[in-house]
């Protein structure tokens, strides 16, 4: 099969028509769902961007590839979803960015041009068109060459896309490179597409801009009354606090719904290619994001802290094969370290013993595994200047690693537990919008042994799995037939 991995960047998961949105309309992502399976509970591991694809591209959580913040190196031992591709066969090909820090141990040292930037490519992809939101230097070309007047700046630039026309948007542009290096290929590919919409500044291209009335936006979720001090930070962060206006509110959400559905738009010009060369049934398509987006909930904007709306993230795959589901809707918790796990057996090569998550080829045959979790998790670290203090000495004094938080969310609530010990825990039966404490202690109790049995399991496995004795080294099998069951049976074990 050809294999396409698509992210859209802080693509909120209640922002589809099809998902029951009461504004929103995605035509394109609703038909991927109809001839798929949308994971309505999917979830990002961790917020902003790199963390959040680190998770993504690894399959590990935060906690074990340890990337927390923009421009955090990932440790180039990771195996990861290019690499994987590559032992597959295929070249996998990028076109946008991945937003990975290069382990600095694996460039020429200082001077090295790949350590200027956050906005590196994750090894193992080839490049078909590099696209960062940091230097659309191609986009920003070809816009002069069209004759639009821009600025040298490219946030400046983004936030000029509604007074041109969407056939020259940024997500346009990197459409079009896609769609070109699609018409080259004879064999059997492996392409990410990495769009950068609906990221901020909250600026729809051309038409999509005024695609949704202002004026009828639905309001956001209210701050609760008694609240964390880290949201009470987070809210007079100058990129996170909302406008002080519902007019200048709704705005940003009609705009913000405006990105996407041009991203929706853009979708829908792949899906047509790929029926035109006779190939969407026999391409895997897996559409995810890194993480989700406040849109005003909670008195915030962007993504950050602990808040479901930040990490909700759509999730839709479709396998084109037979006797595959079609029109699922999956309920159970799914997160995004399944999807490099998901694409491991789609490519039919064995998942990495380093991988947190699991396939998801269950649920695209239409089947309910009884041995899936019960829960999602997910993580954020703000260390990095967001509300912390510092410097602190290293490595003696651990002041840094109380800046961080993880959250276990189930059925019925939310347990939150932080760095320095504090902890939050939500009545989500009794109140969906994270508002209401949950104040039975056996409940929290368990949430809270929940979370700790859940780290237990997740911990590193590096050489963990082997055992030097006589005779050789034992290794346990990469991926079980009985995976989540325990394990540890001797007689597994298996001689390398």
């Amino acid at each position: 099969m050809n294999i396409l991995l698509i992210t859209l960047d802080q693509f909120r998961g209640d922002c589809l028509s099809c998902a029951g949105h009461p504004v929103v309309r995605t035509p394109n992502l609703d038909r991927l769902a109809r001839e798929g399976v949308r994971l309505s509970r999917h979830y990002s591991q961790a917020a902003p961007c790199s963390p959040g694809r680190a998770s993504l591209y690894t399959g590990l959580y935060q906690m074990n590839h340890r990337v927390v913040a923009n421009g955090t190196p990932l440790d180039d031992r990771f195996d990861n979803i290019a690499r994987a591709a590559r032992r597959a066969g295929y070249d996998p090909t990028l076109f946008g960015y991945t937003d990975q820090s290069i382990d600095p141990r694996m460039t020429t040292g200082p001077g090295d041009p790949r350590l200027l930037t956050y906005e590196e490519v994750l090894p193992g992809f080839s490049v078909g068109l590099r696209l960062a939101a940091g230097d659309p230097a191609e986009w920003i070309a070809w816009l002069r060459d069209l004759g639009h007047d821009t600025p040298d700046d490219p946030h400046a630039v983004l936030e000029g896309e509604p007074a041109r026309p969407a056939e020259h948007s940024m997500s346009a542009f990197l459409t079009d490179g896609f769609l070109a290096w699609l018409d080259r290929q004879d064999g059997p590919w492996f392409a990410h597409l990495s769009q950068f919409r609906p990221h901020p500044p909250y600026a729809a291209a051309g038409h999509f801009s005024t695609m949704y009335d202002p004026e009828a936006m639905p309001a956001p979720i209210a701050p609760a009354a008694e609240r964390h001090r880290l949201l009470d930070g987070l809210m007079r962060h100058p990129h996170m606090r909302v406008p002080d206006t519902p007019a200048e509110m709704g705005r940003i959400r009609a705009q913000y719904y405006g990105m996407v559905s041009e991203a929706d738009a853009q979708l829908g010009r792949v899906w047509a290619a790929l029926e035109a060369r006779d190939e969407w049934d026999d391409t895997f398509v897996l559409v995810t994001a890194d993480h989700g987006e406040q849109l005003g909930d909670h008195g915030l904007l962007q993504k950050a802290g602990f808040l479901e709306q930040s990490f909700h993230v759509v999730g839709i795959a479709r396998d084109p094969r037979p006797a595959r589901a079609r029109g699922a809707v999956v309920e159970a918790f799914t997160e995004n370290v399944d999807v490099f796990p998901t694409l491991c057996e789609a490519m039919d090569i064995p998942v990495p013993v380093q991988c947190d998550g699991a396939p998801l080829t269950p649920f695209l045959c239409g089947e309910a595994p009884p041995w899936w979790r019960e829960a999602a998790h997910w993580e954020f670290d703000w260390r990095f200047g967001l509300i912390a203090d510092g410097p602190w000495p290293w490595p003696w004094d651990r002041r840094l690693e109380r800046q961080n938080l993880t959250v276990h969310r189930d059925d019925s609530g939310a347990y939150v537990h932080f760095g320095d010990g504090s902890w939050l825990s939500f009545d989500l039966a009794a109140d969906p919008t994270w508002r209401t404490a949950q104040t039975d202690p056996t409940v929290v109790l368990a949430k809270a042994q929940a979370m700790l049995t859940w780290r237990a399991r997740h911990a590193d496995r590096t050489l963990t799995g082997m055992l030097v004795e006589g005779g050789g080294i034992g290794r346990w099998p990469a991926m079980p037939a009985d995976w989540g069951q325990p394990q540890g049976r001797r007689e597994d074990r298996v001689e390398v």
